[in-house]
């Protein structure tokens, strides 16, 4: 599901060049693909598996197919998308190690946003009361909720390092607006979303990440590669 005033879609939003060609996976009503078609002239569309999300695409004129993400993307040859979108949508899908192998070989650059199970109103929920929390970006009752595969900051962190995913960048929200935290295990604490922007590594790609600008400037810089806090 998306909100065109969600924070992490207009940074996202933001991010992307004028006339890229874009992907995006669980694109719910469309609003960030229309955003980007009326105001950047990108190419691309959306996949949506929720045939009444589907139909608020066409509405709003935003091509869009129906699919489960968790059938892949074997309709896309490699590296067709510069940008692929996979937003508040990686908790909810059956094999998100799958979805996101499958965003970095379409794409050349991805954008994975997701709550932060780590934050400390939803740490504090479970602690102190004892049941599953609810908060703006986790809406649910514990039996009717899409997440199923709920992550921390540091759980996605140690995922590419172990994957050998490049995080080029992160982005950290609470309370309705962007914080900037110095240090991973900050974030994990007191961010109640990020944004992350990745790129598939290799040999080469890992030697030059030192040296290579973030996508989106001013954002917090990465030390996933070197730190497990």
């Amino acid at each position: 599901m998306q909100n065109s005033t969600r924070l992490d879609l207009s940074l996202i939003k933001e991010s992307i060049e004028p006339g890229a060609r874009v992907l995006d996976l669980g694109c719910g009503s469309g609003e960030l693909l229309y955003d980007l078609f009326t105001e950047k002239q990108v190419q691309g569309h959306g996949v949506e598996i929720q045939v009444e999300l589907i139909t608020a695409c066409v509405e709003k004129g935003v091509p869009v197919i129906h699919a489960d993400l968790d059938e892949g993307l074997g309709d896309y040859p490699d590296q067709s998308f510069d940008y692929v979108v996979l937003s508040h949508t990686l908790q909810t899908v059956h094999h998100p190690h799958f979805i996101l192998k499958e965003m970095l070989r379409v794409g050349r650059t991805g954008f994975v946003s997701v709550p932060n199970f780590g934050y400390w109103r939803v740490r504090s929920q479970l602690f102190f009361r004892g049941h599953m929390p609810k908060t703006k970006t986790l809406p649910f009752e514990w039996f009717n909720t899409p997440n199923i595969h709920l992550l921390t900051i540091r759980d996605f962190m140690r995922f590419c390092q172990k994957e050998n995913i490049i995080i080029l960048d992160r982005y950290y929200f609470a309370r309705n607006r962007r914080i900037g935290l110095p240090r991973s295990w900050l974030a994990n604490f007191f961010a109640e979303t990020v944004v992350f922007i990745i790129q598939r590594g290799g040999d080469d790609e890992i030697s030059a990440a030192a040296t290579r600008e973030p996508v989106v400037s001013g954002g917090a810089r990465d030390d996933s590669q070197n730190e497990n806090k």
